[in-house]
């Protein structure tokens, strides 16, 4: 018996596989097997023309090396041409198309086999390329140069799955008039990362806390949603989204925190591109469990593009559907179905927001590059502790806020680097007060701000913390602070709704109510299914700019959310008596002693932040002439 050696070598590796691969053998398995027979063959024809040799080609994969990186680029763009004539003779549903990743590395040769870090490399530049695409590594594109006539486009230093360092990715260009050309420049660029995953969920959780908060400092209780409206909103100028909560596919309820959790982490990760506009997770879980239609969700939340899709967990297999689509048209721009081991699930995540980027042509320019979530050390049962923290969290009561901490605190045991569960802590500290669980309000604040500024200490680009700061700032009547940590948020995610709503309660009781309005008016519009608690910030910069019907229109509305909320009728009892509707005022004040018979006018102006004595004793006045004492 021969003794099969085992050596080192440089090749360039190839790497394919289907986009959509299991969606199409869903649809039809006969049809999908005859056309990926035939492509393989195609493929391995060229592979062999171009002195490569297949090494393997199981299922929807093909794995090839080539002793020249030239070789195996040329072969890579014949491919995809050859490939792409085929697919336009095919029904759309039916087309299939490849992704090819190609990289120059170092590789373990065992006989006919090859393994090591310079496959992992070519299989994670392939996931990366788009369909129909090819995408390649800095090793691969610096032997390159001039040699074919393409040009390519610079992705950054993008951080992968299993491998230690970043690597350069170039995407290839093959239309005549980029040959030749590199497009982006060759510098570090910021990547999007846990933070900026999460980052929505815990502003969503701030604004649970907000609602009950303001009910202690401000006496606002909590409201339910505005009731939905036949309404069509004008598109912004760039392209808009909304992402509608993934469908719990188990079955079982306690699975919900999961499938809400992913959809949250989707929709956080587009948020933090510039140039999108994404509707905020508030309106777009006002949709949870109902049966929708696109264009009319598309409608309602003035959006050109919607994203849906479904979730299966189960012990360790993680099964998940997406699909954007166009709803001027109805459209399926792009639509994938994943299979994969639970452990994939940061990388499926990321995939996600990827392809819908790609989906709407943005170039995953300066800012926009994707890096998986090992910045941040964590493993899926550290994952795991987070999200059942934040569904305690969601609960919205005294022990469901005790378990939250709980879980959190055994998160940072876990990834005791992972600014998240300094936020949650953090967020569990002020609903401390809010369940009146604390018998120490100052220093449940001074804790809340602590671990906010221990996450911040872990990674300053993280959005939470900030937004958690900039809140307790505004109960403690520090308004510069607060409009500096609002600002903060919104640079750092610029589709934040609850940030825009900080900035404008800021400046209004900063006696900069325009400036309060403006801000107002895009939390709104990022979030056109307000909470009770946005309609009455408005109301407030409107009545204190002098624009009393206008105030009066949102004090209603707010109203109409919570019958029983104190703020809003208060504020409704001033403005009436400011635009000289005495009797409309006395009326509101009767509402306002039935909901606190309590009520007092002086504790009440007291409790409320304004920076300018004058500007509470004007809410005084006005209060005392409606009958109020």
């Amino acid at each position: 018996m021969v003794e099969e050696h085992t050596k080192r070598k440089l090749t360039a590796i190839f790497s394919a596989d289907v986009a959509g691969y299991s969606r199409l053998m869903g649809d039809d398995e006969r049809a999908t097997v005859e056309t990926i027979t035939l492509y393989r063959k195609v493929m391995t024809d060229l592979i062999q023309k171009y002195q490569g040799r297949v090494v393997d080609a199981k299922g929807d994969n093909v794995l090839a090396e080539f002793p020249s990186v030239v070789d195996a680029i040329q072969c890579a763009v014949e491919i995809q041409k050859d490939l792409r004539v085929r697919n336009a003779e095919l029904p759309q549903s039916r087309q299939m198309e490849f992704r090819i990743g190609i990289n120059l590395g170092d590789v373990i040769e065992e006989g006919e086999t090859i393994y090591g870090d310079g496959l992992n490399i070519a299989a994670r530049l392939e996931s990366l390329a788009e369909s129909g695409g090819i995408c390649i590594s800095g090793t691969a594109f610096d032997q390159i140069g001039k040699k074919i006539p393409i040009g390519y486009e610079f992705l950054g230093e993008q951080k992968v799955k299993n491998i230690e360092k970043p690597i350069r990715v170039y995407k290839t260009l093959v239309d005549p008039e980029a040959a030749g050309k590199v497009i982006g420049e060759k510098r570090g660029l910021r990547k999007w990362h846990w933070a900026a995953i999460f980052t929505g969920v815990f502003i969503l959780i701030l604004a649970v806390a907000a609602g009950v908060i303001w009910n202690i400092y401000f006496r606002l209780p909590d409201v339910e949603r505005l009731a939905e409206e036949k309404r069509e909103l004008k598109l912004p100028e760039g392209p808009s989204i909304a992402v509608l909560p993934f469908v719990n596919m188990t079955g079982d309820p306690d699975q919900e925190y999961f499938s809400d959790g992913l959809t949250e982490n989707i929709i956080t990760g587009l948020s933090s591109v510039p140039q999108l506009f994404v509707i905020a997770r508030n309106s777009t879980f006002s949709y949870k469990g109902k049966a929708v239609k696109v264009q009319e969700v598309a409608k309602e939340l003035g959006v050109q593009y919607v994203v849906e899709g479904s979730v299966q967990k189960s012990i360790n297999r993680l099964r998940m559907t997406a699909q954007l689509i166009d709803a001027k048209t109805g459209r399926h721009v792009w639509a994938e179905h994943y299979d994969r081991d639970l452990k994939e699930i940061f990388a499926v995540q990321d995939e996600i927001t990827i392809k819908i980027i790609k989906g709407l042509r943005l170039k995953l320019t300066d800012g926009m590059v994707v890096q998986e979530v090992d910045r941040y050390p964590c493993s899926l049962e550290a994952f795991m502790k987070m999200m059942k923290a934040l569904e305690y969290v969601y609960a919205g009561n005294k022990e469901a806020n005790i378990m939250a901490r709980k879980e959190a605190e055994q998160a940072i045991a876990l990834a005791p680097q992972h600014p998240l569960p300094y936020s949650i802590i953090a967020t569990s500290h002020v609903c401390d007060l809010v369940y009146s669980a604390s018998k120490h309000p100052v220093i449940s604040l001074a804790k809340a701000t602590q671990s906010a500024k221990k996450g911040i200490a872990l990674d300053d680009s993280y959005t939470g913390n900030y937004i958690s700061l900039a809140f307790i700032a505004l109960l403690r009547g520090e308004h510069e602070k607060s409009i500096t940590f609002s600002k903060k948020t919104i640079d750092l995610n610029p589709n934040s709704s609850h940030g825009y709503w900080l900035l404008g309660l800021a400046f209004t009781w900063s006696e900069w109510p325009d400036k309060g309005i403006e801000y107002l008016k895009k939390a709104i519009r990022l979030n056109p299914k307000p909470q009770g608690n946005f309609l009455y910030a408005l109301g407030l910069a409107y009545w204190m700019s002098g624009q009393n019907e206008k105030a009066i229109s949102m004090f209603r509305k707010a109203i109409d959310q919570a019958p029983d909320s104190i703020l809003p009728m208060a504020f409704l009892t001033a403005t009436y008596i400011s635009s000289g509707q005495e009797e409309n005022a006395r009326a509101a004040a009767k509402e306002v002693l039935r909901i606190d018979p309590d009520f007092s006018v002086e504790r009440f102006a007291k409790r409320r932040p304004f920076k300018n004595q004058p500007d509470r004793e004007r809410l005084i006045d006005a209060l005392r002439k409606a009958g109020l004492k």
